[in-house]
């Protein structure tokens, strides 16, 4: 048995995240350095100070989170931290995953997850898109709130993220009457997000078409640890089918149950979480208890895993 590798996305971002873990290594804040020369600005300096809704605009938050699951990941290597059976990412953190399983140059994949934002950003004007979580309903109950509540726009469920929690995205109003919906089936919560972009779902396919022209700018290769695409839930295999998949996961759900299933079943029996936070471990608690969860984020929780992985 063995562990796989899980980078989050869009949402573990903070002001001050890593700067424990930057203090302790030079990678994390040289890492960041390579990110700013294909950005234009400095973008350690925007995750240091600020401000919030810099740092929250999809068009950095994406190269953020890239840049700090790839640092997170460098210190790993560096420290003995050894190599996953299998890798995944939710969503945005599918990019990282690349990365860091040589499918892609990290530089070249900074320059392409600032046009996803800026594309998605502009794909729908500020103000009419929404995203909101429901907990405690079914994914079929929450399909179907989904379906009454559209009236001729666009909500739908966007991420299954684990048993109960599931993410629904689409016009402002059809979103706000689904969860009208989803609160009087039964939910424990049903709340909208500060996201307003209506990631993964249908009103992403304008920014999608705009993304596959950019795709085709970029090398890939197939990755040297097998990485679950998000599309399919099966690994990526040759340039062609990573571009294809990047395109389709733009507008299409994230089933994160099925992807953690997935690594479970090719034989990981732990995960490890390179990357600001903890969401991706607080889900797997979700989804498979048996698979112990380690997310690394400062020096602290770094040993931790090396120690519970058997590695440094």
């Amino acid at each position: 048995m063995g562990f796989a590798a899980v980078f989050p996305g869009q949402g573990s971002q903070s002001v001050g995240m890593l700067a424990e873990l930057a203090d302790a290594f030079p990678t994390v804040e040289s890492t960041f350095a390579e990110a700013s020369d294909s950005l234009g600005y400095d973008l350690w300096q925007v995750c240091r100070e600020g401000p919030e809704e810099k740092l929250n605009s999809t068009e950095c938050t994406q190269p953020a989170m890239l840049a700090a699951g790839v640092a997170v990941w460098r210190v790993w290597r560096e420290q003995g931290g050894g190599v996953p059976e299998i890798m995944a990412g939710h969503s945005l953190g599918e990019y990282s995953a690349l990365v860091c399983a040589d499918g892609v140059a990290f530089p070249d994949a900074v320059a392409l997850v600032a046009a996803r934002g800026r594309y998605m950003q502009q794909a729908v004007p500020s103000g009419q898109g929404a995203v909101a979580a429901v907990i405690g309903l079914g994914d079929d109950e929450v399909e179907a709130a989904c379906r009454a509540a559209a009236r001729g726009e666009v909500v739908c469920p966007v991420n299954f993220n684990a048993p109960g929690q599931v993410v629904l995205a689409g016009h402002t109003g059809a979103v706000t009457r689904a969860l009208d919906l989803a609160r009087e089936a039964g939910a424990r919560r049903a709340i909208l997000l500060p996201l307003s972009v209506p990631v993964h779902s249908p009103l992403m396919e304008p920014a999608a078409e705009r993304f596959r022209s950019r795709l085709e700018e970029v090398a890939f290769s197939t990755p040297v640890v097998p990485v679950v695409a998000n599309i399919g839930v099966e690994p990526h295999r040759d340039p062609d089918s990573i571009r294809d998949r990047l395109v389709r996961q733009l507008h299409s759900p994230v089933p994160w149950t099925a992807t953690v299933l997935r690594l479970a079943g090719a034989g990981a029996d732990a995960v490890l979480e390179p990357g600001p936070g903890r969401v991706l471990a607080g889900l797997n608690r979700r989804i498979d208890r048996g698979m112990k969860a380690h997310a690394v984020f400062d020096p602290a929780s770094l040993g931790a895993a090396l120690e519970a992985l058997g590695h440094g």
